[in-house]
């Protein structure tokens, strides 16, 4: 191999690192401008399920390099709400029954701690269940068999559910510090949502 083959060949390899490294970039960007979005279509309060499967579906368009942007998330976001707000109804008042568990370990009922801790693992699982089914949500899909399927996965894949409540975690602790930090996090955990459902899929 000569002198200007060797060169070629660097600068090759050099010039694809280089794009590696940009497309990861731009995935990353992307995640946080589709946290945006979510936040965005979350803002009807019961919407946040739909808007979490608008916007997974919409990386998935981008991690498979297809076409998509604001528009394909919003026709994604109306056909998702029509049984996605049930979906969001559903887990307020999961979190309502768990604030009241929660008023009751301060008022220091017997058995209070026990029953809030109950609750509060029953809420986080809720949630894990959640961003499993957004997160493979496609158009005409029930919500209800998402759920329902999202909640086996749940239990029967303890070490992606665990990364989904760090995700949570991360969310909430930037919310306690920086508030609007929390907003483009969202998007990031819809990719770890995706990531899991993945890693799943392929096991």
């Amino acid at each position: 191999m000569t002198t200007r083959t060797r060169t070629k060949v660097r600068a090759g390899a050099g010039a694809g690192r280089e794009s590696a490294l940009a497309e990861r970039f731009a995935l990353f960007a992307e995640c946080l401008l589709t946290g945006v979005w979510i936040a965005v279509a979350s803002l009807p309060v019961v919407t946040y399920p739909a808007a979490f499967a608008a916007g997974s579906r919409h990386l998935r368009r981008r991690t498979s390099h297809a076409a998509g942007g604001w528009r394909e998330f919003a026709a994604d976001f109306r056909l998702a709400v029509r049984g996605g707000w049930l979906a969001g109804l559903a887990g307020w008042a999961a979190a309502l029954a768990v604030w009241v568990d929660v008023q009751a370990v301060r008022a220091g009922i017997p058995g209070g701690p026990l029953v809030g801790a109950v609750g509060l693992s029953a809420l986080i699982g809720l949630a894990v269940a959640g961003l499993r089914a957004a997160a493979v949500w496609e158009p005409g899909a029930s919500w209800r068999g998402l759920l329902g399927a999202a909640g086996r996965r749940t239990v029967l894949d303890p070490a992606g559910s665990f990364l989904l409540v760090g995700g949570l975690a991360v969310v909430a602790v930037s919310a306690w510090f920086v508030p609007p930090l929390a907003v483009p996090v969202l998007g990031a955990v819809a990719a770890a949502a995706l990531a899991v459902e993945e890693r799943g899929r392929r096991r």
